[in-house]
C-alpha cells in the first residue's frame, strides 16, 4: 500500500518505429490513481489528478526516431487521508472498507495520429424517430474536408454517406433493431475524414438504439421503461474487485466474467459500486445486454454509526462540509466519467452519492448531470438522504428489502438489500474479521433465506416498485455476504435455483394481461 509521503515512481526506455515519423504521437493513460505526474525525455508533459478516468498528452515534439526514448510517471496517492474521490478504498482495511489502490491499474498505450483527426464523438441515439444523431469534435480540420459515414447491420451497409466537416450529424437508421437485455443488438459505425479523395483519419464504433425513461402510475410513483415497454430491474451489487489485481482484473476473460454469470444466473442489471471500470468492461456490458446503474466513485468520511442508527438520519440536513477545490475536482471526475461512457447503451441510470458519503450540494450536483445527460435517469442519492430530486426515490435496506418513503413522483428502488453471507472453507481471503448482514450455516440455509427476499421483492413489486440491487455479487476481502467467492471458483446456491429464482421476478410466467 502506497503510504501519502510516498511516490510511485515508473520509467520505460522505447524506441519507435520509423513508420510513425509523420504522425502526430499520443500517449493515452487508462487510468491512474491518483495524482499522475509524465515527463517524456526530461520534459514535464502535464499532471492529472482522478484515479478513474482516461487522459493523454501529444508528445510529437518531445520525441526522437533515432533514438530511444524515456517515459516516467509519478504517482502521489493520499487515498483516505484527503478528502479525494477514491471508492471504498482505506489504508486500513476492515469491515466494508478494502485495500487501497494506487498506481497505474488500467493500460498505457502509444497512438500515431494525423495532423487532422477524429478526437471524439457523442452518439445520441432517438428510437421515437428511427434516428442516430452524434457530434464530433476533430481536431484541425480543412474547410475542404468531407466525412464519410457508414452504419452497419451484421456487415450490411444501410448507412452510406459522404458530407461536409460540421460538428452535429443525423443519419435515419433503416427498419431500426432496439438494443435491450433481451436482443442486445449493436450496429457498427465507421467515419472518416476524407481529403482530397483520400482517407486521412479513420475511427470505427458501435452504437446501440435505446431509450429510457419514466412514465407516471398514480399514486406519487412512476415506472422505469426501457424502449418505450415497462420492465423491473434486478441485478447485483458488484464492487470490481480481484484477489490478486484488486481494481485490475486478471484477464479481459476474467473482466467478461462477471458479466456473463451474472446473465447466466438471471440478473438483467448490475450496479457498478462507486468504482469506474476500464472500457472493456461496458464494452462487454454492450454486447452481452446487461443494463448497468453506474455510481459515481465517493470522497468524503464513511459514517459507520449511521449504518446502525437509522434515527440519526435527517435527510435533507445532511451535506458534507467540503473546501471549494475538493468540490471543483469532483465535478471534474464526475464530468470526466459521464463524457467517457456517454456512448454505452447498457447504461441507463447515473448515481452520484452513495449513503452519503462525501455528499454535497445534492441539488446543485443533479442538476450538473442533467445537463452534461438528459437521456438517462438521475439516482441522486443511493439509500439515507434524499433531498428529493433526481427520478429515483432510493432505499437501502438490510437484510430487507423494502419500499423507500417520500417518493415524491420518482420510480421508486431498492438499491441495495440482501447480504447474506455465507463461509466457504479455503475460500476466505481475510482470517480475523468477516462481515456479513445475516450469517447462514449452509447452502441449504442461504437458498431459503434468498428465496425468502425474492417473495418480499415480488411483493413490493406488485406495490410499485421498479427495481432491486441484491448485495452482492462476489465476496470481497473480509466480506463473505458474495453469490460468489472471491475468487469466483464457487457459486454459492445451485445455479439453476438461483437463474429460476430471480427470472421469476423479472420475467413472471404468468404476466398480467
Amino acid at each position: 500500500t502506497l503510504k501519502p509521503k510516498e511516490r510511485l515512481w515508473y520509467r520505460r526506455v522505447l524506441e519507435l518505429p520509423s513508420s510513425w515519423e509523420d504522425n502526430h504521437i499520443l500517449l493515452h493513460f487508462g487510468a491512474v490513481d491518483w495524482e499522475a505526474t509524465v515527463w517524456v525525455n526530461g520534459e514535464r508533459m502535464g499532471q492529472h489528478r482522478g484515479g478513474y478516468t482516461p487522459f493523454s498528452f501529444d508528445i510529437t515534439d518531445y520525441i526522437y526516431f533515432s533514438e530511444e526514448n524515456e517515459i516516467i510517471v509519478a504517482v502521489w496517492d493520499p487515498t483516505n487521508k484527503k478528502n479525494v474521490i477514491r471508492g471504498k478504498q482505506t489504508l486500513r482495511p476492515w469491515f466494508i472498507k478494502y485495500t487501497a489502490v494506487s498506481g497505474i491499474w488500467q493500460s498505457v498505450w502509444l497512438e500515431p495520429v494525423p495532423e487532422t483527426y477524429i478526437e471524439s464523438m457523442k452518439l445520441m441515439p432517438d428510437i421515437d424517430n428511427s434516428k442516430i444523431q452524434f457530434q464530433l469534435s476533430i481536431q484541425k480540420p480543412n474547410p475542404k474536408d468531407e466525412l464519410k459515414c457508414t452504419i452497419s447491420d451484421n456487415g450490411i451497409n444501410i448507412v452510406e454517406e459522404v458530407a461536409p466537416i460540421k460538428q452535429n450529424y443525423e443519419f435515419k437508421i433503416p427498419n431500426q433493431k432496439l438494443w435491450s437485455p433481451k436482443t442486445p443488438f449493436l450496429y457498427d459505425l465507421t467515419l472518416e475524414i476524407i481529403r482530397d479523395k483520400r482517407t486521412l483519419d479513420l475511427a470505427s464504433s458501435y452504437f446501440g438504439m435505446r431509450k429510457i425513461a419514466l412514465e407516471n402510475v398514480g399514486s406519487g410513483k412512476k415506472k422505469i421503461l426501457l424502449n418505450n415497454d415497462e420492465i423491473f430491474q434486478f441485478g447485483p451489487l458488484d464492487q470490481g474487485y480481484w484477489p490478486d489485481g484488486l481494481y485490475t482484473a486478471p484477464t479481459d476473460e476474467a473482466l467478461k466474467y462477471d458479466i456473463q454469470i451474472s446473465k447466466e444466473l438471471g440478473f438483467n442489471m448490475i450496479r457498478k459500486h462507486v468504482k469506474v471500470e476500464p472500457a472493456r468492461w461496458y464494452y462487454h456490458c454492450d454486447k452481452l445486454g446487461m443494463l448497468v446503474w453506474q455510481d459515481m466513485p465517493n470522497g468524503g468520511k464513511m459514517g459507520i454509526l449511521s449504518i446502525f442508527l437509522d434515527l440519526l438520519r435527517k435527510d435533507k440536513q445532511h451535506e458534507h462540509k467540503l473546501k471549494k477545490y475538493q468540490k471543483d475536482q469532483f465535478y471534474q471526475e464526475l464530468k470526466e466519467m459521464i463524457s467517457l461512457l456517454y456512448n454505452h447503451p447498457s447504461i441507463i441510470e447515473w448515481i452520484p452519492f452513495n449513503e452519503g458519503w462525501g455528499q454535497f450540494d445534492t441539488e446543485k450536483v443533479v442538476k450538473f448531470v442533467k445537463k452534461l445527460d438528459s437521456s438517462r435517469l438521475i439516482n441522486s442519492a443511493s439509500g439515507w438522504f434524499d433531498h428529493g430530486v433526481g427520478d429515483i426515490c432510493d432505499c437501502h435496506e438490510y437484510v430487507g428489502p423494502a419500499m423507500p418513503k417520500g417518493i415524491n413522483g420518482r420510480a421508486p428502488v431498492c438499491g441495495e438489500f440482501g447480504g447474506l453471507g455465507l463461509e466457504i472453507k479455503d475460500h476466505i481471503w481475510e482470517k480475523k474479521f468477516k462481515f456479513v448482514y445475516q450469517k447462514l450455516e449452509n447452502a441449504e440455509e442461504l437458498t431459503r433465506s434468498y428465496s425468502e427476499l425474492i417473495s418480499e421483492l415480488k411483493m413490493l413489486k406488485k406495490n410499485g416498485l421498479t427495481a432491486g440491487v441484491y448485495t452482492q455479487l462476489t465476496d470481497v476481502e473480509g466480506e463473505i455476504n458474495g453469490l460468489l467467492t472471491y475468487d469466483r471458483e464457487i457459486i454459492k446456491i445451485n445455479k439453476n435455483v438461483l437463474r429460476d429464482l430471480n427470472t421469476s421476478i423479472i420475467e413472471p410466467k404468468n404476466k398480467p394481461k
